[in-house]
């Protein structure tokens, strides 16, 4: 057995410090199910001590200019940079991506939006708008509490905190405490750096503690917060108490719409793609694939055979394209879930139980067919890589379908005619829309309608997230 990391410090004021609390939170790796590392369980009075230090930092920090500020978020993307491999292999261990989309997805994307947040912190107007007498100036909203998921533990830590920086905040994390090795490797480059002390702050532990004693926190400005629908409803309740700003990222349940128009076997092999990334655990997964009624026993072969081909392997072989789920309790849930499709009448296309691993947090591609829209595997986000194929009378019936759902973060549209399908995403209720397999642009707004969310992240809408608008009269 490996050594057990010691990552039991929280970083409070520029320095990593002990925890006021005696609990630790076991880091285990879910591919070999063995515990790798430790961290603090931690408590209210740590988030008290963080906040504190984060409010005492925020008037010099605000005060600087953001060439100033982009400065500092330049050193990092440059340390950050000259260690991508062991960024991969850390990320890759803490939550099972294979390591060859690891460094594109789970390393890329983020350092990416750290040297972009870089960039805006130095050419972002923040004296906007003149309106007659009115100048209208954009400022740091101040302390800002950010809570982050396992799925993309960089991505959505750098959406958050690189963001307020950037926009003259000081910050409050709580990472997850699931996978939270690689932000543990963030701070220690950000401490590297020298960001000022107290600009950023990080607190382990449960959510219902650490999680819900920032929501709450009086001197917190604003709370930004990424997971699960329920928990996010939870941190804005928490937050309504002092009548904070509140960000949420939440669920998704995404339609990905295939018009009969379409190139079948193109759209449906892409759409594959698009719900397995990340073994499925993407707040964005294109999970429900409506095709043609008439269509659907073809549409349901082509997905079958092209699934088949999504290895399931270890994070470190070559040719894996599915790692290990992040921990035994997502693994049960997602195979709860295909045993309630099964139960509910669906088709299953491709059984995942069967993968052939012992041990690991594993589930295999998984195709269900003739999925009706009141079944729970149409209608429950499963973040695994769990498929619905669902049949559509006509245009109409597809987009109805499409809007049935209580979420709207993401969506997709195929047609041989691009105006036709650009017409169809205008009607989707969600955040965003593929049409015709377009790729994700980290420069672009993200975020939800409904019940997958409030506000948006990346590039210049999530660096405004992080700031008030003051009107001066003269």
């Amino acid at each position: 057995m490996s050594e057990v990391l010691d990552r039991t410090k929280i970083y409070i004021g520029g320095q990593w410090v002990d925890s006021d609390g005696a609990g630790r939170i076991d880091v285990v790796d879910p591919t070999t199910e063995q515990v790798i590392a430790t961290v603090a369980e931690g408590v209210a009075s740590d988030v008290d001590r963080a906040v504190a230090a984060a409010r005492e930092a925020f008037p010099a920090w605000s005060a600087l200019s953001g060439a100033e500020r982009a400065a500092y978020l330049e050193k990092i993307s440059s340390l950050a940079n000259s260690r991508v491999d062991a960024l991969t292999a850390t990320v890759s261990q803490d939550m099972g991506m294979p390591l060859s989309l690891a460094k594109p997805v789970q390393i890329g994307m983020p350092l990416k939006n750290i040297a972009a947040y870089a960039a805006l912190a130095g050419t972002y107007d923040f004296d906007d708008q003149e309106l007659g007498n009115a100048l209208v100036v954009r400022e740091p909203i101040g302390v800002v509490g950010a809570i982050t998921p396992w799925n993309y533990p960089l991505h959505q830590v750098v959406l958050k905190v690189f963001a307020a920086l950037a926009a003259g905040c000081t910050v409050v994390l709580k990472p997850t405490e699931v996978a939270p090795l690689i932000t543990y490797a963030l701070v220690d480059i950000v401490d590297e750096a020298g960001l000022p002390e107290g600009v950023l702050n990080v607190v382990s532990g449960y959510g219902p503690v650490v999680g819900e004693a920032i929501a709450a926190h009086p001197d917190v400005d604003m709370v930004s917060f990424t997971g699960s629908t329920r928990a996010g409803k939870r941190v804005a309740v928490v937050a309504a108490e002092t009548v904070k700003k509140v960000a949420l990222e939440l669920g998704g349940k995404s339609a990905n719409l295939i018009l009969d128009d379409a190139d079948l076997t193109a759209a449906v092999t892409e759409g594959v793609g698009k719900c397995f990334l990340n073994s499925g655990q993407t707040c964005t997964a294109l999970t429900r694939m409506l095709v043609p009624a008439q269509r659907l026993p073809e549409a349901t072969a082509i997905a079958t055979e092209v699934a088949k081909a999504y290895t399931v392997g270890l994070p470190s072989e070559r040719g894996s394209k599915l790692g290990p789920l992040v921990s035994g309790t997502q693994q049960k849930r997602v195979l709860s879930y295909i045993d309630k499709g099964v139960e509910e009448g669906a088709e299953l296309a491709l059984d995942g139980r069967e993968h052939g691993f012992s041990t690991g947090y594993f589930v295999g591609p998984t195709v269900f067919g003739n999925v009706t829209e009141d079944m729970t595997i149409a209608k429950e986000e499963i973040f695994g890589p769990v498929l619905s194929i669902i049949g559509y009378q006509d245009e109409d019936d597809a987009v109805r379908i499409a809007n049935n759902s209580e979420y709207g973060l993401s969506g997709g549209v195929w047609s041989s005619d691009p105006a036709r399908a650009e017409a169809v995403a205008r009607r989707i209720r969600t955040g965003q829309v593929y049409i015709n397999g377009g790729a994700f642009n980290t420069d672009a707004p993200f975020g939800g309608y409904k019940q997958s969310g409030i506000g948006r992240e990346a590039g210049v809408f999530g660096l405004e997230e992080f700031l008030e608008i003051k009107t001066i009269l003269r």
